[in-house]
């Protein structure tokens, strides 16, 4: 071990679930660094049919798996994406490994030697475009084992994927599909199937247009809570579909005052926009691609806010404190886009 050429190796990725091929990679990296670092990503969401499993249950999963030697080399911690800021994602994954580096290389007189481990068909070769101060490791894809089959054998209840998982992540896996939490997943997952297969005929896979207002005084934000799946109980920006005969300024004011009953006329709030712009990540729906347009709305400040009430596919409409937003609670990328929008 004292001949490796690496202090420490990082490894990202999102192990939704853990599986055989991660755990190649692990092996690799402990075979090449001292010390290895692995960084679970999509942390600090809420739970969904693409990302079941929290950081500490991941965590599990992988320790799990590993000897009580290799344990002691490995260090795990969780990384929140930024989906529209890759600056704010580097920052993220540099402070998250430089304080983890500092507080286990023991030779400071020596700056230590770090590179990125992973696939050589993945994302890792994006990653080294981001971190060109480290060094870069290649690993083979183990049998091409993915985690979206097991994934979607998990919903199913089809054991024949668990066999790409280690011993204890199948004991997890079984136990998992026996609580609660996994029967509220499992329908959600149903219910986008059954949505998606609505689909299915389309000549081209379909895109679908949507709004989001952002709509922001006094240091709030206008939210809703969702009255329907997907992200039934999660809080959202009000927004929604396009009509056909709608222009997008025009859906996304409709569909704020159907979800919030806020009560301020429509020329205050076409003069309060301060910005708009295009949400286009692909995986930011479970229904399929949808591209968002966002309108940002500033009003002017006040020591009283507007009042509102849910409506239409909102139960529940308040202003939040943007400094007490959770992101663990928030329907798909809004809190991105909030992020964004406000530069908070």
């Amino acid at each position: 071990m004292n001949n490796t050429p690496y202090d420490f190796l990082v490894f990202i990725g999102r192990f939704q679930p853990f599986h055989k091929g991660h755990l190649s990679v692990i092996e690799a990296g402990l075979k090449q660094a001292k010390q290895l670092i692995i960084l679970c990503g999509s942390a600090h969401q809420p739970r969904s049919a693409r990302n079941p499993w929290s950081p500490p249950e991941r965590e599990a999963m992988i320790r799990g798996a590993l000897s009580a030697g290799d344990n002691k080399r490995v260090h795990i911690a969780p990384l929140m994406d930024s989906v529209y800021n890759d600056e704010s994602w580097v920052r993220n994954v540099q402070t998250t490994v430089n304080g983890i580096v500092t507080a286990q290389y023991s030779t400071p007189h020596l700056a230590p030697k770090i590179g990125l481990i992973g696939h050589s068909k993945d994302q890792s070769s994006y990653y080294l475009n981001l971190f060109p101060q480290w060094g870069a490791v290649a690993v083979d894809s183990y049998k091409n084992i993915s985690a979206t089959p097991i994934r979607e054998s998990v919903f199913h209840s089809d054991p024949q994927q668990l066999q790409n998982v280690p011993p204890n992540v199948r004991g997890f896996l079984q136990e998992f599909c026996a609580s609660g939490v996994y029967m509220a997943l499992r329908d959600e997952y149903r219910f986008i199937s059954t949505y998606k297969q609505a689909w299915a005929n389309a000549p081209y896979p379909p895109t679908f247009v949507t709004v989001d207002a952002i709509v922001v005084q006094s240091g709030h934000v206008l939210m809703v809570e969702r009255k329907a799946r997907p992200g039934k109980g999660l809080w959202a920006l009000p927004g929604g579909f396009v009509n056909q005969g709608e222009k997008l300024l025009q859906a996304c004011l409709r569909e704020l005052r159907e979800e919030t009953r806020l009560k301020v006329p429509e020329p205050v709030l076409k003069g309060s926009i301060q910005a708009q712009q295009v949400f286009d990540d692909p995986h930011r729906s479970s229904r399929g691609r949808t591209i968002t347009h966002a309108f940002y709305m500033e009003l002017q400040p006040n020591n009283e806010l507007p009042k509102v009430k849910g409506g239409d596919d909102a139960t529940h409409a308040k202003w939040v404190p943007l400094a007490e937003l959770n992101p663990t609670s928030i329907f798909e990328d809004h809190y991105f886009i909030i992020q964004n929008m406000t530069g908070m």
